[in-house]
């Protein structure tokens, strides 16, 4: 299984996996913020087809003056104003505004987003990490009831895909050019692998998942058997499960989402 995971990771492991993936969209900066923000963004609209998922995230890119960074940080009424009618999916306007506020909060006190996932500059585990963001993300008198459901939490035993994915492409580092690696302080091997539907499906035809339900446990028990594989980096066998969808490998349905 090894070698086959490892060969399949390979094959879509590569600069031209990003042109039709959500990551396409962090990818159109190169200021690491810009990054960062775009990333975030594009990863929680990560869900659907991918041609929408991209076309909506250049929207808000257009929406942002192509400026992330420094629309979040020196926007006024009048900006904010640009964002009214932004919808995807459930996501709409006033989830953007929040996200907006909150990431200019962050960044007025801290250089990077990463700061979000550590205890005072200190990483402990991932599932610490995700519970202490989604705490601080909505640590805020104003925040919108309906917005919660766009963060997901291992304290509700969420899978947690999208924000997993997002640390994936922020942390993951190898030469291939696909991920961005920009976070030092969250380690590699830590990192927990995004399951959606297709992963899932790929992960229990080959034996990598035995629970019944799909969750936070489900997640950890596919990255621990992924590490089995390779300790140092699991998450890379993201691509090859992902991929065996887009193959069909698994008679699974085409034209997969992320």
């Amino acid at each position: 299984m090894k070698s086959f995971l490892d060969e399949k990771a390979d094959q879509y492991n590569q600069i031209s996996f990003i042109e039709n993936d959500p990551i396409s969209v962090p990818h159109l900066f190169l200021e690491n913020r810009d990054r960062e923000i775009m990333g975030f963004f594009a990863a929680t609209l990560a869900w659907g087809q991918r041609k929408t998922i991209i076309a909506k995230c250049n929207e808000l890119v257009h929406r942002f003056g192509s400026e992330p960074y420094r629309f979040i940080m020196e926007h006024g009424d009048e900006d904010l104003k640009g964002l009214l009618g932004f919808k995807h999916r459930t996501f709409n306007d006033i989830d953007l505004l929040y996200f907006v506020d909150f990431l200019h909060r962050h960044y007025s006190r801290h250089h990077t987003l990463e700061d979000a996932f550590l205890n005072e500059g200190v990483f402990n585990s991932i599932e610490d990490s995700l519970i202490r963001f989604e705490q601080g993300f909505f640590n805020h008198p104003a925040t919108p009831h309906r917005t919660r459901k766009h963060v997901a939490t291992p304290f509700r035993n969420s899978a947690c895909k999208r924000i997993n994915m997002f640390l994936r492409w922020m942390v993951r580092s190898d030469d291939k050019g696909v991920d961005f690696g920009i976070w030092k302080r969250v380690p590699q091997h830590a990192l927990v692998c995004p399951i959606d539907l297709h992963v899932d499906r790929a992960a229990r035809q080959l034996g990598l998942i035995t629970r019944k339900q799909t969750d936070w446990k489900t997640a950890l028990e596919l990255t621990r058997n992924l590490s089995l594989l390779d300790p140092d980096d699991p998450v890379k066998y993201d691509f090859a499960l992902f991929g065996l969808s887009l193959e069909n490998y698994f008679a699974s349905p085409p034209n997969s989402i992320r």
